[in-house]
């Protein structure tokens, strides 16, 4: 089986990249990612990239469409991947996350790649304030990444054949420790902050739902995801990725996080506004169609593996919202040295 993953030297991509190599030894898995986090190295003194059979480097909205020949499975994690990104290059967002995506999926119909697999989020529900949400719910998109996510599959829709099957998998907040760390996730931020300061400040009040999933999981849902067929079942499917038991509040989160480390003061805003992004979400499909498959780290096995992480990363200090951890610094530095510009596209040299 001939892989291609979009996306590969970020968060996910790193996890997943890993997942296959272990999984499906013998399959060709090839990346194709434009750079932009590809430094940004946590705990670890091996490339990811050195487990792929070729790596190529690029914009996706300007991809090659004959690095598809032969592909089996795309999997689409290439994108501008959260609201403050979203927030401050708004076009580029659309022009990535969705346009491309639609390009992407109408090339790889034509080079005959039998399944394409789009990680989607469940931040597209933005604010449900009764009961979980699940695939057949009116979404309420608050932001341009959860638009951009939206309008991706809407458009994904009409692409999907007996010949291709398409699967957007709304993602769970991810979570979890990887090569290439995002310290600009809720579990991930308070593990950073707890460990490197010995606080973790809840800037909300800290009632906020949010369902999280790891790594880990995220990968194993990619990979059942390649691997159904389009009678399994219709040749379009969205899906929320992640268990019915990973919907958190986000005090709880806090405390959590502080139970493993004796000491840590939690701080939370009890007279914050109401934060408007804030759903359950009902993963009973999910449960339904691949129970093989479902999350298996638990909240505590995440925490553990984010404290060791952070732990053995002495680039994490107490002023880690500065970082390269944090996807938005990470684009602010590379503006400021005038190598990428406002189109979030590399300058020459």
């Amino acid at each position: 089986m001939k892989i291609l993953i979009t996306g590969n030297m970020g968060y996910v991509g790193a996890e997943l990249v890993r997942y296959l190599r272990s999984s499906m030894p013998d399959a060709r898995i090839h990346g194709f990612d434009s750079g932009l986090f590809a430094h940004a190295l946590t705990g670890t003194t091996r490339l990811p990239e050195t487990l792929l059979d070729r790596q190529y480097f690029g914009d996706v909205r300007d991809m090659d469409p004959g690095i598809l020949q032969g592909v089996d499975a795309v999997v689409h994690l290439a994108a501008v991947s959260n609201d403050p990104m979203g927030h401050s290059f708004e076009q580029a967002t659309h022009d990535i996350n969705q346009m491309a995506t639609l390009r992407l999926a109408e090339q790889s119909a034509a080079a005959g790649v039998g399944s394409f697999v789009f990680a989607s989020s469940c931040s597209i529900y933005g604010y449900a304030e009764t009961g979980a949400r699940s695939e057949t719910d009116a979404t309420n998109p608050l932001t341009a990444y959860a638009r951009s996510k939206i309008g991706a599959e809407q458009g994904l829709a009409a692409l999907a054949s007996d010949a291709m099957s398409v699967t957007c998998l709304r993602f769970a907040t991810a979570c979890g420790m990887s090569d290439r760390l995002r310290l600009d996730l809720v579990l991930n931020d308070f593990v950073a902050s707890a460990v490197s300061t010995g606080q973790i400040m809840v800037l909300s009040d800290g009632s906020p739902w949010r369902p999280l999933i790891d790594v880990r999981d995220m990968a194993r849902a990619v990979h059942w995801a390649m691997k159904r067929t389009p009678a399994d079942p219709s040749p379009f499917l969205v899906v929320n990725a992640g268990r019915q038991e990973n919907n958190y509040q986000v005090r709880d989160l806090a405390h959590a996080v502080a139970r493993h480390l004796p000491g840590t003061c939690v701080t939370i805003n009890t007279d914050a506004p109401p934060d408007k992004r804030s759903y359950k979400v009902d993963f009973s499909l999910f449960e339904r169609l691949a129970p093989h498959f479902i999350p298996q780290m638990s909240l505590d096995q995440s925490i553990t593996g984010l404290i060791a992480g952070v732990k053995r990363t002495p680039q994490i200090d107490a002023g880690f919202r500065l970082s390269p951890f944090l996807r938005l610094r990470m684009l602010e530095q590379h503006l400021a040295a005038r190598a990428l510009d406002a189109d979030l596209r590399w300058l020459a040299p």
